[in-house]
C-alpha cells in the first residue's frame, strides 16, 4: 500500500505552472509516475484540510507564522479539488496528512507492507518503508533510528514550520548529543536540558507525528502503559 503525501505533489505543480490545466496534468504526471513504478501496490492519497491541532499547540511563535506573508501558489486550490475528485484524495481535517500516514503507517508496521511516499524530512521519524519520489529512493527506517531523528529535530527545530530550536544546535551538534543515547528518556533528558520542559514539550508536540487518532505527545516518564506511540504498546519505562 503506498501512503501518498498529497501535499507536496500539490504544491509542486501549483508552484511551478502557468495555468490551471497545466498544473493539472502535471500533478497527474507525478501520481502517475508513482504508481507505475509500484503497480502491484494500492494507494490512498492524503491532503491536509483545515483546523489543524498544531496552531493551538504552538505558544512560542505562530506554527507556520512565517509563511503568512507568502502567497499560496495560485492554482493550488485546483490541484488539490481535482486530486479529492480525480484520485479520490482523503482530505483530512484536524491534523496534517502527515499525521493520517503516520496513522496508517503505524497500523500497519509489522508486516512492512505500507510504503510512505513524500519528500518531507519528517516522515524519518516513522518506522517503515520511504520512498522519495524525486530522488527515486527506496528506503527503510527502523524504531530506533526514527526515535532519533524526532529527538534530534526537537533540537533544531524547524524553520520552514517556524518551530524554534536550540540557537546554534544544528543537524551534526544534534547527532552528536543524540547519536549515542540507548534510551528515550535519556534523549528527553537532553532536549529538556538544552529547552526547558515547556519548550522542548512544545517542540515535541508541534514535531511529532500522531500514531493514533487525537494522540497528543507525552515525555516517555509521564505516559501511562498501553499507550501507542511507536505502532505498539509502550510502557512508561521504555
Amino acid at each position: 500500500m503506498l501512503l501518498i503525501d498529497g501535499d507536496i505533489f500539490c504544491y509542486r505543480v501549483a508552484c511551478v505552472c502557468e495555468t490551471s490545466a497545466q498544473a493539472i496534468r502535471g500533478f497527474n504526471g507525478l501520481i502517475s509516475d508513482v504508481l507505475l513504478g509500484f503497480s502491484d501496490h494500492d494507494y490512498v492519497l492524503y491532503i491536509t484540510g483545515g483546523n489543524n491541532f498544531r496552531h493551538d499547540v504552538a505558544t512560542t511563535a505562530p506554527y507556520k507564522g512565517n509563511r503568512k506573508d507568502t502567497p499560496k501558489p495560485e492554482f493550488l486550490p485546483d490541484v488539490r479539488q481535482h486530486a479529492i475528485e480525480y484520485w479520490g484524495a482523503i482530505l483530512v481535517e484536524g491534523e496534517e496528512a502527515d499525521d493520517a500516514i503516520a496513522i496508517a503507517a503505524s497500523t500497519h508496521y509489522l508486516n512492512h507492507d505500507p510504503i510512505m511516499v513524500s519528500i518531507d524530512k519528517d516522515f524519518d521519524q516513522i518506522a517503515g518503508m520511504h520512498y522519495n519520489f524525486v530522488k527515486r529512493d527506496l528506503y527503510f527506517i527502523t524504531s530506533e533510528t526514527g526515535l532519533k531523528n524526532f529527538y534530534k529535530q526537537i533540537l533544531t527545530g524547524d524553520s520552514i514550520d517556524n518551530i524554534i530550536g536550540v540557537d546554534g544546535i544544528g543537524a551534526g551538534a544534534a547527532q552528536d548529543l543524540i547519536g549515542g543515547c540507548r534510551k528515550e528518556t535519556d534523549m528527553w533528558d537532553i532536549c529538556e536540558d538544552q529547552l526547558g520542559y515547556d519548550r522542548a514539550l512544545e517542540n515535541a508536540r508541534l514535531l511529532w507525528l500522531r500514531r493514533t487518532e487525537g494522540q497528543m505527545w507525552m515525555p516517555p516518564r509521564e505516559r501511562t502503559a498501553g499507550e501507542r506511540f511507536y505502532g505498539e504498546a509502550t510502557s512508561a519505562t521504555h
